[in-house]
C-alpha cells in the first residue's frame, strides 16, 4: 500500500513538471514585449483620464503615440504644449505647436431672455428631457439647462448659473477637453480656440429656425438676417440653415459683426469696453491736429 502511495505522489510530481513546463513554454511562445516607451510617455501625461484626446484614457494615448511613431493628430488638451513637448523628447520627435483650446457655450436663452411656454417635470437630464421637450421656452435646439455637462466636467470648470439657467465655463479652470461638449444631447458646447488674450467672438445661437420663429422663442436668437456675413472683411463668417457661424480660424475679431448684429447674438469675450463715441471723435480729432503741426506727416505722431 505504502509503495502505491510512493508512485502515485512521484507520478503526480512528474506530471506536474511536465504541465509546468509545457506552460512556460507557451508563455514564452505567445509573450508580448511591450516597448517600455509606452511606459515613460504615461508617466509624462497628467493621468486625467478624461477622454479629451479621444482615447479612454492617457495609456491609451501613450499606446497609440508609441504605436503609430509620431504625434500627428494627438494631443492631450489638459497637459497642453508643455507635455506634449516632454512627450516629444521620449519618441525623439518635434512637438508642433496648437492653440489652447475651451468651452464655449453657444445658447443665451436660458431664462433671461426665453419665455416660459412648458414646464418639465422630469429627470434631471438633458438626454431625457431632449427626448420629450423641446425645451421650457419653446426652442428646439438651445439648451435645457439641466446639468449634463457639469456631470461630464472632470475639472469643476462648468456650472449652471441658478438665475440664467445657462452653463457659465470658468476659464481658468477649463482645459478644453471636451467632454462637456460631448455631453451635451443638442451640441450647445463647442470648443474653439481660446484666442489671443483670452479673447474670442462667437454667434452664441445655434437655432435653425427661420428669423420670426427663432425671434419668437428667444429674444436673443439669430435670424439668420446676413448682415454680419456681409459686414466681415476676412469671410469668416458664414449663414448655413438660417443661423449664422464663426469661422475661429479666420476670425481676426475686429468685431464690426457685434456692431451690426440687431439682435445681439454676436458675443465678443474679454475685451476691453469699447470708448465712448464722443471721445473717440476727440482722439480722431487731436490726432489730425498733430499731423497739421507736423506737416502732414504722420511718422512721428506718438
Amino acid at each position: 500500500m505504502g509503495t502505491i502511495v510512493i508512485y502515485a505522489i512521484v507520478a503526480m510530481t512528474i506530471a506536474g513538471i511536465i504541465l509546468a513546463l509545457v506552460l512556460y513554454l507557451v508563455a514564452q511562445k505567445f509573450k508580448v514585449i511591450e516597448d517600455p516607451r509606452i511606459d515613460q510617455v504615461a508617466e509624462k501625461l497628467p493621468g486625467a483620464n478624461c477622454g479629451g484626446c479621444g482615447f479612454a484614457g492617457c495609456r491609451g494615448l501613450a499606446e497609440a503615440i508609441v504605436k503609430a511613431g509620431d504625434l500627428e493628430g494627438k494631443a492631450c488638451p489638459v497637459g497642453g504644449a508643455p507635455v506634449m513637448a516632454q512627450v516629444a523628447e521620449v519618441m525623439g520627435l518635434k512637438a508642433e505647436a496648437s492653440d489652447p483650446l475651451i468651452a464655449v457655450v453657444r445658447c443665451n436663452g436660458g431664462k433671461c431672455n426665453t419665455h416660459t411656454k412648458a414646464k418639465y417635470d422630469g429627470a434631471k437630464d438633458c438626454i431625457a428631457a431632449n427626448q420629450n421637450l423641446s425645451s421650457e421656452g419653446g426652442c428646439g435646439f438651445g439648451c435645457l439647462g439641466l446639468g449634463n455637462c457639469t456631470k461630464a466636467c472632470k475639472f469643476d470648470a462648468i456650472i449652471i448659473n441658478e438665475e440664467t439657467g445657462l452653463p457659465e465655463v470658468d476659464e481658468e479652470k477649463c482645459v478644453g477637453c471636451g467632454a462637456c461638449a460631448k455631453a451635451c444631447p443638442r451640441g450647445v458646447i463647442e470648443l474653439r480656440k481660446k484666442g489671443l488674450k483670452d479673447r474670442r467672438v462667437f454667434v452664441s445661437c445655434i437655432n435653425k429656425e427661420k428669423g420670426a420663429a427663432a425671434k419668437k422663442n428667444c429674444d436673443v436668437a439669430c435670424i439668420g438676417c446676413g448682415k454680419c456675413e456681409k459686414e466681415c472683411p476676412f469671410g469668416a463668417i458664414t449663414v448655413t440653415n438660417n443661423v449664422s457661424y464663426i469661422d475661429f480660424n479666420k476670425c481676426k475679431m475686429c468685431r464690426k459683426c457685434v456692431a451690426v448684429c440687431p439682435t445681439g447674438a454676436i458675443h465678443a469675450v474679454n475685451f476691453p469696453p469699447a470708448k465712448p463715441k464722443a471721445e473717440v471723435e476727440n482722439n480722431a480729432e487731436t490726432t489730425e491736429t498733430k499731423i497739421e503741426e507736423k506737416g502732414g506727416n504722420n511718422e512721428n505722431i506718438q
